[in-house]
């Protein structure tokens, strides 16, 4: 991954779920401020919420494991037999918990994961929120 500008904000939905999760989480995580940490934060975040509620995940689910990430580490997380819910989502999350674990970047990936989390975790429930709203409509 190189270090070109970040992808406009007007992805649709589409676009967002088929970038590569792991590859801005193995760069994204480690990284100092800069382009492949707003890549992760921006796009990626938002195609993590993507994915997810698309599989059916509350963002509670996601913010709860978050805390877990940042209580006891990407490696703990990565080992729960079930962290998130849903088995896709579950399987899905392993995986990018996993990518994180490789990087043996210690507690720094590990909040900054946890970080990621709550960010995918707030765009899950902004979503829910506006469908909500325009069903009011």
């Amino acid at each position: 991954m190189n270090d070109a500008a970040p992808h406009p904000p007007d992805r649709d939905d589409d676009e967002l779920a088929r970038l590569d999760l792991t590859a801005l989480l193995r760069h994204g995580l480690t990284a100092g401020p800069g382009t492949r940490r707003t890549a992760l934060f921006g796009d990626g975040a938002a195609a993590a919420a993507v994915i997810l509620d698309r599989l059916g995940t509350e963002p509670r689910s996601v913010a709860f494991l978050a805390d877990t990430v940042r209580a006891g580490g990407l490696a703990h997380a990565a080992a729960l037999p079930e962290p998130l819910p849903r088995r896709e989502a579950a399987v899905l999350v392993r995986d990018w918990l996993r990518t994180g674990t490789e990087l043996a970047a210690g507690t720094s990936a590990d909040d900054t994961a946890a970080t990621w989390l709550h960010a995918v975790a707030t765009i899950i429930e902004l979503k829910h929120l506006t469908r909500a709203r325009h069903r009011r409509v």
